[in-house]
């Protein structure tokens, strides 16, 4: 197979055989929303189409091109890799690059987390699988059998991690879950009467909340911690889109001095090439779960340590480190974060910015002009979170700028770019993101008339 002639000669194709064979629903949101563009190459913090028109991208696969796009160390890396002729995936064996890879996540865990004794690693092949893997590891140290988490969290979607996700939406249709209890971001009195009931195995939370951008109070986690230690609980951390420099340091849990118990990582640990995740937990937790010779392969998986995505992940951490990419997120993301709230004082349509780190939200609500609310409130009425969405059209169609929302139905535009973007780049979003806003003023021509032909075309089909 020619996978260059393969490609040239079927790209035209791509979205009718996700049409046919894959998720015809999701091929018709793209279509509606005006996302469907047929990339052929991705650089940097850049995407291109088939006709060289580039695309800024501010998603970053939610967070998996920490690095951009194409990052020639992750390449050369992989490339004398492929050329080595390694015996990958032997199974009977311990493979050197995961030693490796398990010591430097192990060495800068330490760093970030210097008395939480995280020592243990166990390998995964996406974030999702290892939430899974972090709650089966808290019943096996705790024998208990009930989790807690915080409402609009999302850890994955798979059956485990779909038990501890906050979205209503992404739960129907699935039950029954594991036995678990919401509570509310920043309540502590919630938490401590549920953990008071004993059967708690672990309170699990992202540092940031990715659906939402929500950045609990400071001094929320730090207690949840002490509570959960209190009643006999773990802490888990979910670093997955917050880990690995996003937010400014190498595990965001550093903003609040954290200590957890476990700790789960990925995106951005697989250079954008190669999927991986891996679990950091303390020996004794770890210990519980291989607890004899007979239980050695208790909890395993056949591709998690593989060759590639170990020499991957190798190549990223060096080069953040290298490169300096953590506090430049935290620089830039400075920067980015400082500019959304100047549009807050210009544009009445801005109700909240947040984040830390290259990992912002602007959260929009009614505006106050008479003219203005009434066409909000036509949108909220055909959908909740319309707004929001149209902003993201705008940004694309008018910009050739990539977000999106950051949750369902919620008037919450999520900004995650590459660790790589330049402050041009930040400006430039920040110069479209205005415009945008100010073109919503223009009632009821403009953003306006787009959302109410994306609702009669919506309803057509």
């Amino acid at each position: 197979m020619e996978l260059k002639k393969l490609i040239e000669q079927r790209q035209d194709e791509a979205y009718e055989l996700h049409r046919r064979h894959l998720n015809p629903a999701f091929v018709r949101v793209l279509q509606l929303i005006g996302f469907d563009k047929p990339y052929t190459k991705g650089e940097g913090p850049w995407l291109y189409d088939d006709r060289g028109e580039r695309y800024l991208d501010l998603l970053s696969g939610y967070g998996v091109f920490a690095l951009g796009r194409g990052h020639p160390k992750v390449k050369r890396a992989l490339h004398e890799l492929l050329d080595l002729d390694r015996p990958n995936l032997v199974q009977m064996d311990c493979p050197l690059l995961a030693g490796l890879l398990a010591e430097r996540l192990v060495e800068i865990a330490r760093r970030s987390f210097p008395t939480a004794g995280l020592e243990a690693v166990f390998f995964t092949n996406s974030g999702t699988e290892a939430v899974e893997g972090a709650l089966k590891f808290a019943r096996a140290a705790t024998g208990r059998p009930r989790f807690l988490y915080l409402e609009h969290a999302f850890h994955g979607l798979t059956l485990g991690s779909l038990s501890v996700n906050g979205e209503r939406h992404f739960r129907e249709g699935f039950q029954p879950l594991l036995p678990a209890t919401a509570i509310p971001l920043n309540d502590r009195g919630a938490l401590e009467r549920e953990l008071k009931r004993g059967d708690v195995a672990a309170f699990i939370a992202e540092t940031i909340q990715g659906k939402g951008v929500y950045v609990p109070d400071d001094e929320f986690l730090s207690e949840a911690q002490r509570l959960c230690r209190e009643h006999g609980a773990l802490f888990i951390l979910d670093e997955v889109q917050t880990g690995l420099g996003r937010t400014g340091r190498w595990f965001a849990g550093e903003h609040w001095g954290l200590e957890p118990d476990v700790v789960t990582v990925a995106k951005a640990l697989s250079g954008g090439y190669v999927p991986v995740g891996a679990i950091l937990t303390r020996r004794e937790i770890h210990r519980k779960v291989f607890s004899s010779l007979e239980r050695s392969v208790v909890h395993s998986n056949t591709f998690g340590m593989n060759e590639p995505a170990m020499a991957a992940g190798l190549a990223t951490l060096e080069i953040l480190e290298e490169e300096g990419l953590v506090e430049r997120a935290a620089e830039l993301g400075e920067r980015f974060l400082q500019g959304l709230k100047g549009l807050q004082q210009k544009h009445e349509f801005v109700k909240d910015v947040r984040g830390k780190g290259l990992m912002l939200g602007i959260e929009f609500g009614p505006p106050r002009s008479l003219k203005l609310k009434a066409g909000w409130t036509a949108l909220e009425k055909a959908q909740p979170g319309l707004f929001a969405q149209l902003v993201v059209m705008s940004l694309m169609r008018d910009h050739r700028i990539l977000t999106q929302v950051a949750g369902h139905r919620v008037n919450i535009v999520k900004f995650l770019p590459p660790l790589v973007i330049t402050e041009r780049e930040v400006d430039a979003a920040l110069e479209a993101l205005d415009a945008v806003l100010h073109e919503a003023k223009k009632f009821p021509g403009g953003l306006w008339a787009m959302g109410a032909e994306l609702v009669k075309n919506a309803l057509k089909r």
